[in-house]
């Protein structure tokens, strides 16, 4: 067994290559991942998309998020057959991050969800937000021609609202990142609540600084995250032991 290289009653983090640990440590088997894989879109040297990973990952979940842009997904779309897409969540940023000039300036982000097996049986629960606005009493509602025969209904306005497929949240680096591609716990709050019962298990095969363990601890889920560079991992245990001094923000 592979030993953490960080761990508390919720969380462990393990240094390496995803496809060496994940096989070492044994029969995890996680309600669903999420990843934020390297896109291999640039010239750094971290940046580089690591070759079969979606198909190890199957080994050990039915459901996973993965971060990514079109470009990469359109890339490496072979190494997801297997996998059945549910739906796509955009994470609208305060500022582009291209520095391209003859393209419109690209100021988002798609997070993926993909599933293997049968669709009931893949935990799905959609958060809802509270809203101030809401409709008085029940109101008629009437299923849309495109999805089968038309039909009445009522509702009772609760006060909440789905959480909507765009969420639009400032980038970290504005925040102290410690990561150059460190996602808010704005974005990834939603996407576990989602697909992660509470006291269920999220993995991680691309920690990076630790967000996804962080907010999924916050969220009372466990998390195994791993993360093959040990500058990051080294200051992913601080702030995983010390969640004060970076304010709780993911």
């Amino acid at each position: 067994m592979t030993a953490p290289y960080y761990s508390d009653d919720h969380v462990s983090l393990y240094l390496g290559d995803m496809r060496e640990v994940l096989p070492a440590l044994g029969c995890v088997s996680a309600d669903a991942a999420v990843c934020d894989p390297p896109y291999g879109e640039t010239s750094l040297a971290w940046d580089r998309w690591p070759d079969g990973w979606p198909t190890l990952l199957a080994e050990h979940t039915r459901s996973m998020w993965c971060f990514g842009s079109m470009r990469m997904f359109w890339d490496h779309r072979d190494e997801f057959k297997g996998w059945r897409l549910s739906q796509d969540v955009v994470w609208e940023k305060h500022n582009g991050t291209g520095f391209a000039a003859d393209r419109l300036k690209r100021v988002h982000e798609h997070s993926l969800h993909f599933y293997r097996g049968a669709w009931a049986t893949v935990h799905h629960d959609a958060p809802r937000v509270a809203v101030e606005h809401r409709t008085k009493g029940n109101a008629g509602r009437g299923q849309p021609e495109q999805t089968g025969e038309i039909r009445s209904a009522t509702w009772s306005d609760d006060g909440t609202r789905l959480v909507r497929s765009v969420i639009k949240a400032a980038s970290m680096w504005r925040r102290g990142a410690i990561h150059p591609t460190q996602k808010p716990t704005e974005v990834l709050a939603p996407l576990i609540e989602y697909a992660v019962p509470v006291g269920g298990l999220v993995l991680d095969p691309f920690a990076g600084s630790c967000s996804t363990l962080l907010t999924a601890r916050q969220l009372d889920r466990r998390a195994v995250g791993i993360e093959a560079n040990e500058e990051y991992a080294e200051k992913a245990a601080e702030r995983l032991s010390t969640p004060d001094l970076f304010g709780g923000a993911a």
